[in-house]
């Protein structure tokens, strides 16, 4: 079941456009992606459609990486030169050792400060509601992990860095962090995602080249099963009958297939797996 799309998002559209335009192209009126990407920012989208979209949950990556290039001297209310100049300044541009120092202390677990521009919701209203409506909210709080960071280039303007991060890490909200321990004013100039956990840029095809038929397509079931134990049933009654299966395995998480197709996903409970999606 070819029903997974690697897009190379372009800067300009929205997440929610690039299914738009695709689902005319595939002929679909079921269609979703695995995370969401600003409309300035470029980079790797997983879209699935058809029966795929069934599987969304289970292929969220624990971890993504981004390329980023910080712009110094002006910032803004959407933390990147999309939104509106709230501040401007004169500025030095750090040199590499105090840039490396400043990087290398936001490793690990972090708490980071969710940005107002977000999608998160407060008490049932997104974040971004609140900064249209120009109403105060309480921030929330997340745990994130930087797996990795790395300085990249140094401008006359700013400089550019590369990091590998947790699902939910808000890029934008990590460069205005960096930016408070530097002592700068600053925004996200170019922010570019370029992995999924093991699904890279390279393994993506631009959404242009999507558009006029120029693609490849990806088996679900061999992505579900790099993820995931899979055990193979000839007999597939029981699963679709949602009953639960005696596994001899230690897997929190089982995906069943008859070998052709990803059928369900079934988790440990109480003593047998249990179905918690079916997936045909």
């Amino acid at each position: 079941m070819n029903n997974v799309l690697f897009v190379d998002k372009p800067a300009g559209i929205s997440s929610f456009d690039v299914c738009f335009r695709l689902r005319k192209v595939l002929h679909t009126k079921k269609i979703g992606h695995t995370g969401t990407l600003d409309p300035g920012a470029t980079g790797v989208m997983i879209v699935l459609f058809d029966k795929a979209t069934k599987a969304n949950q289970f292929l969220v990556s624990d971890s993504k990486e981004y390329s980023t290039r910080v712009l110094l001297g002006v910032s803004t209310d959407t933390l990147d030169t999309d939104g509106k100049i709230i501040e401007e300044g004169e500025y030095t541009v750090p040199e590499k050792e105090e840039l490396e120092a400043v990087l290398k202390r936001f490793t690990g677990n972090l708490k980071q400060e969710v940005p107002i521009t977000s999608a998160v919701k407060v008490d049932g209203e997104r974040l971004y509601r609140y900064q249209q409506k120009n109403l105060e909210v309480e921030l929330p709080i997340r745990d994130i992990h930087v797996y990795s960071i790395r300085l990249d280039e140094i401008y006359a303007d700013g400089f550019s860095f590369t990091c590998k991060v947790s699902s939910g890490t808000y890029i934008r909200a990590l460069v205005r962090d960096i930016l408070k321990e530097l002592k700068l004013i600053g925004t996200v100039a170019e922010l570019r995602r370029i992995a999924i956990g093991n699904i890279t840029i390279e393994d993506c095809d631009p959404l242009d080249n999507i558009l006029e038929g120029d693609y490849k397509s990806h088996d679900l079931l061999e992505l579900l099963s790099s993820r995931y134990e899979t055990v193979y049933l000839d007999d597939l009654s029981d699963v679709r009958n949602g009953k639960p299966l005696q596994l001899n395995s230690r897997a929190e998480k089982i995906l069943i297939s008859d070998g052709k197709e990803a059928v369900a996903i079934y988790q440990k409970q109480d003593g047998s797996y249990r179905c918690v999606r079916g997936l045909w």
